[in-house]
C-alpha cells in the first residue's frame, strides 16, 4: 500500500491511485475549515483507492490549550462501526457450518424463544400476540427480529417505559450489567413486531453479538480480536485502550446545552477506556476503540471480496450475501433517518441511488454516532475512513462529513 499524503504532506510521485493531486490538496483545506471553523475539534480522514492512501490528520485530540494534535494512529471510539465487524464474524461462524442463517436461535439464546408480540407497537405491554415463528440469525443480522429503537413511537409508550426501567435503552455507554443479564432483562419484554417484519435499528447486532460468543464459547472481545482483527493486523482495535496507548485517544465532545458550543462528553484519562466493559456489545455501545487505518484494513477486506493480505476472511459470496439489500420498502418506510434513500445488508447500509455527489450505488459501510464514518465504493474501487470526536447529538450531522464524501468522490482523475 503506498501512501500518497499524511497530515498533508505529499510524496514526490506522480498522482496515483486515480486520484488527483491537486483535488486532495483542496479535500484537505476544506476539512481544515471545518476544524478551523469549530465544526470539530480534530479529525482523521483517509481515502484509500486501487492501492494507494492519503491521510489527512488535522486539529487536535481535545480542545486543550495543551492538547496533542491529532495524528494518523490516534485512537477513536467508533461506535456503531463495530456493527459490520460483528456481522463478518457471525458470517465465518456461518461458514464453517456452525451458524445457519434460517435456523432459529433458541437453542443459543433460550431466553428469545417463545416470544409474545405486542398487538400495537404503542400499546400495553400485556395486550400481546402469539410470535408467528421463531428469531434466526437472518432475524439479527439484518435487525428484523422485533427489537429495537422506537424512535418512531409516541414518546413514554408502553415499551419505552419498560425498555428504560429495564436498564435496555440504547446510548454511547451501554448496559451496566453482563451479556447474559442483559438479554435475560430483554426476554422479559414483548417484541414490537413480528419477527422479520420491521427493520429496528441497532439491537439486533447486541443479541447478535451475545449468540456468536455462545457459538464460539468466547466471550465476543476474543472472538472478534481472532476472526478479525488479529487477521487483518488491527491491533488497535479493541474494547479498551492499554495505558500505554492512552495518550493517542481523542477526548469524545457533544453539544452544550446551554452555550450550544462544545463540551468534553467523557474523559478518556479518567479510567473510563483502560479496561475492558462490562457489556462487550456487538452493536456499538460500550465503543469499540479503531483508529483509521486499522478500519482500511476491515473495510479494504470487504471491498475484495473477502481476500486480505494475508489470505481470505471470508468467501466472496458470503460478502455478496452482506453487501445486499435485504430489506422490502415496507421494512424501511419511516426509517429514514437512518437509512435515507439507501437499505441494509447484514450489519451495514447499502446504498441506493446517486442523488448527492457524497452517494453512490452500491456503496456501503456505516456510521458511528460518536462521529465516525466509513464507506466502501465497489464501483469506484474507493475507501473512505472519516473519524472525528463530535458527538452526532443534533439533527444534524457536522457539514464536515458531506464536505469529505464530496471532495473525496471530486478527487477520481479517471
Amino acid at each position: 500500500m503506498s501512501i500518497l499524503g499524511e497530515s498533508g504532506g505529499m510524496s514526490a510521485s506522480a498522482d496515483g491511485g486515480g486520484l488527483s493531486r491537486a483535488r486532495l490538496g483542496r479535500m484537505r483545506e476544506i476539512l481544515a475549515e471545518g476544524v478551523e471553523s469549530g465544526d470539530v475539534p480534530g479529525l482523521v480522514a483517509l481515502v484509500h483507492r486501487r492501492g494507494e492512501t492519503h491521510v489527512e490528520a488535522l486539529g487536535t485530540q481535545s480542545l486543550d490549550e495543551d492538547a496533542p494534535p491529532m495524528r494518523p494512529d490516534t485512537i477513536f471510539r467508533i461506535s456503531s462501526m463495530i456493527k459490520p465487524i460483528t456481522a463478518v464474524a457471525a458470517m465465518t461462524l456461518v461458514e464453517e457450518c456452525r451458524l445457519r442463517l434460517d435456523d432459529p436461535v433458541d437453542d443459543l439464546l433460550p431466553e428469545l424463544a417463545d416470544r409474545r408480540v405486542l398487538r400495537r407497537a404503542d400499546g400495553p405491554l400485556d395486550d400481546t400476540v402469539p410470535a408467528e415463528r421463531a428469531i434466526t440469525l437472518r432475524d439479527l443480522l439484518t435487525f428484523r427480529l422485533g427489537y429495537g429503537a422506537t424512535f418512531g413511537l409516541p414518546e413514554g409508550c408502553p415499551i419505552q417505559r419498560a425498555t428504560a426501567e429495564a436498564g435496555l435503552e440504547i446510548g454511547p455507554d451501554g448496559p451496566q450489567v453482563g451479556a447474559d443479564e442483559w438479554l435475560k432483562r430483554l426476554g422479559a419484554l414483548p417484541l414490537v413486531h413480528q419477527p422479520g417484519t420491521a427493520w429496528m435499528y441497532h439491537t439486533g447486532a447486541d443479541v447478535l453479538g451475545v449468540l456468536i460468543a455462545r457459538a464460539a464459547g468466547q466471550p465476543l472481545a476474543d472472538v472478534l480480536r481472532e476472526r478479525v482483527f488479529d487477521p487483518l493486523g488491527m491491533r488497535d482495535t479493541g474494547f479498551h485502550v492499554p495505558a500505554g496507548k492512552l495518550g493517542r485517544m481523542a477526548v469524545p465532545y457533544g453539544t452544550d446545552p446551554v452555550t450550544g458550543g462544545m463540551a468534553r462528553s467523557r474523559e478518556a484519562r479518567a479510567g473510563a477506556w483502560d479496561r475492558p466493559p462490562v457489556f462487550a456489545s456487538g452493536g456499538g455501545g460500550p465503543s469499540l476503540l479503531s483508529t483509521a487505518g486499522d478500519y482500511l484494513a476491515f473495510s479494504r477486506m470487504l471491498l475484495d471480496k473477502g481476500r486480505y493480505d494475508g489470505g481470505r476472511l471470508l468467501s466472496r459470496p458470503a460478502v455478496e450475501l452482506m453487501t445486499t439489500d435485504h430489506l422490502t420498502p415496507g421494512q424501511k418506510a419511516g426509517n429514514e433517518m437512518f437509512l435515507g434513500s439507501g437499505g441494509w445488508g447484514f450489519g451495514l447500509a447499502v446504498d441506493a441511488r446517486r442523488d448527492d455527489l457524497a452517494f453512490r450505488p452500491g456503496r456501503f459501510g456505516w456510521t458511528g454516532g460518536l462521529g465516525t464514518e466509513a464507506y466502501a465504493d465497489p464501483h469506484e474501487d474507493l475507501v473512505g475512513v472519516l473519524l472525528t470526536q463530535r458527538v452526532f447529538d443534533s439533527p444534524v450531522a457536522p457539514r464536515v462529513f458531506q464536505n469529505f464524501w464530496t471532495a473525496a468522490y471530486a478527487a477520481i482523475d479517471d
